[in-house]
């Protein structure tokens, strides 16, 4: 799964995805977006690496794309344009950064910093750009849908209802449709629109509950959005600083986690994840599987033979681990499940399978 970071030019962009993913942007990446992976902070890890000997702590990962800054008629080719707007297809999910600081050391591209102004600006450039492939596709899917089969009527159809929409300048993941063929073709169309979204305030040190902060967050409850609120350059600092150090930083300015950990996982449950854990002496790891997954396609997510092998599963909770203390415990207690191949995994389940191949 991915994600990819956009925004305006000078909005923090570039800094949030190095202190998400450790990785330095190259800069003779042209119009190729930066790519990292981000490790999503999971405090049930060290839970189970406290109570069961490991060699190795592995979290779940995320890979984030860094597309560099759209501006305004970018969905008509201005600035780098359509070759950024082609990376945004490609991502699942966008995490959208606003410009909520003051600094007259970096311009605005709009000569004035105004986050719902910024977040309109590229909401619009993403509906532009649909409803331009909107416009193309149409005529392609009313030949296709002549054969009447169920996939190609359902695309025309979503397409048919995507474009009132979009020019009305609204952005597509406002369409709702309960028809499982219609959704499985609005999927399929990718539109930049229709991603999911969370927003980033990127506020000057200390500012989270500044005026330009809050109205990201009112826009974004308004219309169904997670929002989080940090400082791009002071989170790139924490980031660079050894785990000692960063702990006493983060003591003097009485935080209890960098925000990155908020992004992250707000950024994990956006694209409907969640984690189950492998522990034992080599190491404890956890796994990302989509929310509804069954106990088969965890087993997948290890590997393919344990998917086709399947038998069953022995699962408890991270929690049953933190009040027993060792699996031996749980046993006991009878909090150890044998669960079958139509068990649907629950977050923060602790598996342990039994395959065959």
């Amino acid at each position: 799964m991915e994600v990819g970071i956009v925004g305006l030019p000078f909005v923090g962009k570039t800094m949030l995805f190095q202190a998400l993913t450790g990785v330095e942007p190259d800069p003779g990446a042209g119009n190729r977006p930066n790519v990292g992976v981000a490790k999503i902070p999971d405090p049930r890890l060290d839970i189970l690496a406290s109570h069961i000997s490991t060699r190795k702590i592995v979290p779940a990962e995320l890979k984030v794309l860094d597309i560099a800054g759209l501006v305004r008629g970018s969905s008509e080719g201005a600035g780098m344009g359509n070759a950024f707007l082609s990376h945004i297809r490609d991502v699942d999910a966008i995490i959208h950064v606003v410009r909520c600081f003051e600094d007259d050391g970096v311009v605005h591209v709009d000569g004035s910093v105004d986050p719902l102004r910024d977040i309109e600006t590229i909401e619009l450039e993403l509906v532009l750009a649909d409803l331009q492939m909107v416009e193309n596709a149409i005529p392609r899917a009313e030949k296709a849908a002549r054969r009447r089969d169920a996939e190609s009527l359902a695309r025309l159809s979503v397409l048919q209802k995507a474009k009132p929409i979009l020019e009305e300048g609204i952005p597509v993941r406002t369409l709702d449709t309960q028809d499982a063929e219609e959704q499985k073709a609005l999927r399929g169309l990718a539109m930049l629109s229709g991603k999911p979204v969370l927003y980033v305030a990127n506020v000057g040190e200390g500012e989270t509950g500044s005026d330009h902060a809050n109205a990201v967050r009112t826009f974004a409850s308004e219309h169904g959005a997670q929002c989080v609120a940090l400082c791009a350059k002071l989170e790139a600092e924490l980031a660079e600083l050894a785990p000692e150090d960063r702990a006493e930083m983060l003591e003097s300015l009485d935080l209890d986690e960098p925000a990155l950990g908020h992004v992250a996982r707000a950024a994990y449950d956006l694209l409907g994840l969640q984690s189950f854990y492998t522990a034992g002496e080599k190491e404890t790891r956890a796994w990302t599987i989509h929310k509804g997954a069954t106990a088969p396609q965890a087993a997948g997510a290890i590997h393919s033979d344990f998917e086709r092998g399947f038998i069953r599963v022995e699962v408890y909770g991270v929690s049953d681990l933190e009040q027993y203390r060792t699996e031996k415990a749980i046993k006991e207690a009878g909090k150890m499940r044998v669960e079958g191949k139509a068990y649907v995994m629950r977050d923060a389940d602790v598996c342990h399978f039994l395959f065959n191949v």
